[in-house]
């Protein structure tokens, strides 16, 4: 019983709660970035600029399909919270392998359809005839082992929804190590260029999925997962796609946005692509901070709704909002004076530092407001609100974005207009999120239906943190 009062957000100091969760997330994912990072830094240095191009020109495709069908695990882990908040056990279970049914059902999707459509669509994007071949063989090999990648992420959202933070941090560092060592046997050792580098990726990932599916079997909990108890469950479903499928379409949607500024880049010529490519790496490191604030904001948000806390729901998200913003901030700074040195480390050419650098300058002092959309659609996720945060994202950061783009390019032929699409979209959202929140009774579905139950919130009997 102990074990489980210890992983419930909706106890004891507001402010505490929300780092502690973060913490293993945050580290959490600086492991799984390390897992591109290290891709690059390898293939920089000994496959070459051309090779780096490949790797880096795949990741925006690569997010835009992954992320479609992860924004619904995010929509479970809502509903799996607020089961876990209000003490629904059998709600938790059924949550719990519906979940599971999804991404296995998505594992097979992704797959078959990213196998057979990567020429198609790296043609469409305008990828360089130079990377091309590499970038073909880079993606079809990771989306053979996409499921690896998928179902992690499923069994991570479970934990995360139940309050445990930790143990996906402990099987990433284990996976990131696979990783790390696979990368320089397979490229400096075998001398198996990009495909190495995808089949260590593979390795790593289902290192960690086996981890987190072997502990989630024997755990003696109502989270535990029993494989004869896969099956989608029609309510639990239903819930799981209306909060889900809005976050899922934003993402994808978003990352099909961020095709497009690759799109664009590409036309800039392969050391655009190098540059370009070896700066997100290292924007990835930048964010994750605030994108681990963000998610712990949704799942204390949603375990203090499940248990009629929500003034104690409201303190929380602000917090872990404002904590990112800093984080967000801070680590921009930092980037804006390091760039050049920073972008060194995944390719010495001058021209790939150039180009690095020029993205990271002309971006960098936004973050702080890429981290308050993120920390409020987090907050709006958590109370059941996916759909303004998606229409929000949708219409600035990818309507938006891509006119600007379309339009400026063809103008000034200029890439810095490109990497402008980002700080003008990043406001506007900002604005639209802001004034959704101060019109919008966000919290009223839900204190509505508690009191139809004859529930009593409990916002007053928890302190402040």
């Amino acid at each position: 019983m102990a074990r489980k009062e210890k992983l419930l957000l909706t106890e004891g100091p507001i402010a505490w709660q929300v780092i502690r969760f973060a913490m293993p997330l945050l580290f959490g994912n600086i492991f799984q970035q390390l897992y591109n990072t290290v891709d690059s830094v390898v293939v920089g240095n000994y496959i070459g600029k051309e090779a780096l191009g490949a790797v880096g020109s795949s990741g925006s495709l690569i997010h835009m399909l992954v992320n479609l069908f992860m924004g619904v695990s995010v929509g479970a882990g809502v509903v799996i919270a607020r089961y876990k908040g209000a003490g629904d056990h059998e709600g938790v279970k059924k949550a719990v392998h519906t979940n599971v049914a999804f991404g296995l059902a998505v594992s097979m999707v992704l797959t078959v359809v990213g196998v057979l459509l990567t020429p198609v669509i790296l043609g469409w994007m305008g990828t360089p005839e130079e990377i091309l071949p590499n970038s073909i063989k880079y993606l079809r090999i990771y989306f053979m082992g996409i499921s690896t990648n998928v179902m992690y992420n499923i069994g991570s959202s479970i934990y995360r929804a139940v309050g445990d933070s930790t143990r996906p941090l402990i099987f990433l560092i284990v996976s990131s190590i696979v990783n790390m060592v696979l990368d320089v046997v397979f490229i400096k050792y075998m001398h198996m260029g990009v495909e190495g580098v995808a089949i260590a990726t593979i390795i790593a990932q289902f290192t960690s999925c086996l981890l987190t599916f072997g502990t989630l079997m024997r755990v003696n909990d109502d989270y535990r997962v029993e494989p004869k108890r896969i099956r989608f469950h029609g309510e639990e479903l239903k819930e799981i796609i209306r909060i889900g499928l809005p976050s899922g379409l934003q993402n994808s949607i978003v990352s099909f946005s961020n095709v497009m500024v690759q799109t664009n880049i590409n036309s800039f010529g392969d050391i655009a692509v190098a540059g370009c490519g070896a700066y997100s790496k290292v924007d990835g490191f930048a964010l994750m901070p605030s994108g681990s604030f963000a998610m712990s904001v949704t799942t204390f948000v949603s375990q203090n709704i499940g248990a009629g806390k929500y003034e104690r729901a409201k303190k929380g998200g602000l917090f872990g909002i404002a904590a990112g913003m800093l984080s967000a901030q801070v680590m921009g700074v930092l980037i804006y004076f390091f760039a050049p040195s920073l972008i060194g480390v995944f390719n010495d050419d001058p021209r790939v530092i150039e180009y690095g650098t020029m993205m990271a300058r002309n971006i960098v002092f936004g973050y702080f407001l890429v981290a308050f959309s993120h920390g409020m659609g987090g907050m709006l996720r958590g109370a059941g609100r996916a759909k303004a945060p998606m229409y929000i994202m949708v219409g600035f950061w990818c309507i938006l974005r891509i006119t600007w783009m379309t339009v400026m390019v063809k103008l000034t032929n200029d890439i810095r207009v490109v990497f402008w699409a980002y700080p003008i979209t990043w406001t506007c959202s900002t604005i639209a999120l802001l004034l959704y929140y101060k019109k919008t009774d966000w919290l009223h579905t839900y204190k509505a239906k508690n009191m139809e139950n004859g529930e009593r919130s409990g916002a007053e009997e928890q302190p402040a943190g």
